[in-house]
């Protein structure tokens, strides 16, 4: 008794499977089994590409929605920081003039993070 409801359940689902998709067509210009240019099979087009213009632009715009509130919540967590070298003079105490390097870090706009502190010997 139980394998024969399982066995009429998947006949029911391949019967609904083979009804539901054996009336797809992709190419509107293929014969198919029905007439496109009756009224049945041509509204049911219109309602067709209707649906699925909707139906795409809303998953379209949820995934926009994402992937914005994404990309700003990255933006905020971002602290890239560069680093800029400067080339300072100084004179030692024999009389040579050198030159030294300063590195600076600054943010992706440029502003320093850390005041330049002249170094003198």
């Amino acid at each position: 008794m139980r394998n024969n409801n399982k066995t009429t359940i998947l006949t029911f689902a391949a019967a609904v499977f083979s009804l539901l998709s054996a009336g797809c067509s992709t190419n509107p210009n293929t014969m198919g089994i029905t007439n496109p240019q009756q009224p049945g099979p041509a509204a049911g087009r219109v309602v067709g590409g209707a649906i699925g213009a909707v139906v795409g632009n809303t998953a379209g715009f949820v995934t926009g929605i994402g992937e914005g509130a994404a990309a700003m919540t990255g933006e905020v967590f971002d602290n890239r920081t560069y680093v800029v070298r400067q080339w300072q003079t100084v004179t030692t105490a024999d009389g040579r003039t050198v030159q030294i390097p300063v590195d600076i870090v600054v943010d992706e706009n440029g502003i320093p993070l850390k005041s330049v502190d002249k170094q003198e010997k």
